[in-house]
C-alpha cells in the first residue's frame, strides 16, 4: 500500500472523534457549567473560571497560581463564578484540596497574575480611596478539614471595564510562615 493511502487510512477515523474540551469539573468533581473554563460577558449571565492552581513560571501560563504551595497546593481547584443583573454584581468563589481548617480573605485586585505576588495590583474600589464594607468586594472562605470552601459576596454595582482583573487569596490565618496578608494564590477572571 503507498504510503499516502496508509496515512488516509488513519486519518480517517481519527476525523470522526469528538471535537472540543472535556466536560468542566467543579471543586467537588462534579460537572461544571457549560463554558466553565470561559465565560461570556453578557449583562445577566454569569461569568465561570473553573481551573487548577498551578506554578507561576509554568511552560503554559496558568490562569490560577500560587505563591504558597503549602497553603494553596498545585493542583488544588477554583471555581469563581461572577453573576451580574440589574447593575449588581454576585461573586463567589470555591475552594477544593487547599489547607484545610483554614480561613482565606480573598479580594478582588485590579491587575493580573503574574510570577511576582504584587503582579495583582491593589483591590479593585468601585470609588476610590473610600473604606466602606461594600466598596470592595471581600469576602473570606472558612475550609473543611479536607481543604474545601465557599463564599459569596453581593456588591451594589458592576465593575469598570477593564479594571478589575484578579482574584487573591491572602494567606489568613493561621497562615505558618505567613503574613495574613500575603498573597498566597491569585485567579484570573476578567470581571
Amino acid at each position: 500500500m503507498p504510503l499516502s493511502s496508509a496515512a488516509g487510512a488513519l486519518l480517517v477515523p481519527l476525523a470522526l472523534l469528538p471535537i472540543g474540551p472535556p466536560a468542566a469539573q467543579g471543586p467537588a468533581g462534579v460537572p461544571g457549567p457549560a463554558g466553565a473554563s470561559g465565560a461570556s460577558g453578557a449583562p445577566g449571565t454569569d461569568r465561570v473560571v473553573d481551573t487548577r492552581f498551578d506554578r507561576a513560571d509554568g511552560f503554559v501560563p496558568a490562569r490560577a497560581i500560587t505563591h504558597a504551595p503549602d497553603l494553596v497546593p498545585y493542583g488544588s481547584q477554583v471555581r469563581v463564578t461572577v453573576g451580574r443583573a440589574a447593575g449588581h454584581t454576585s461573586v463567589t468563589l470555591e475552594l477544593a484540596g487547599v489547607a484545610g481548617a483554614h480561613e482565606f480573605p480573598a479580594h478582588v485586585h485590579t491587575g493580573r497574575c503574574g510570577s511576582d505576588p504584587a503582579s495583582s495590583g491593589p483591590h479593585y474600589q468601585q470609588v476610590a480611596g473610600s473604606d466602606s464594607a461594600d466598596n470592595e468586594v471581600r469576602m473570606t472562605v472558612r475550609t473543611a478539614p479536607d481543604g474545601s470552601g465557599t463564599a459569596s459576596v453581593a456588591v451594589p454595582w458592576e465593575f469598570r471595564p477593564d479594571e478589575a482583573h484578579s482574584l487573591v487569596l491572602h494567606a489568613g490565618t493561621p497562615a505558618g510562615p505567613h503574613a495574613a496578608a500575603d498573597r498566597a494564590a491569585c485567579v484570573d477572571v476578567d470581571f
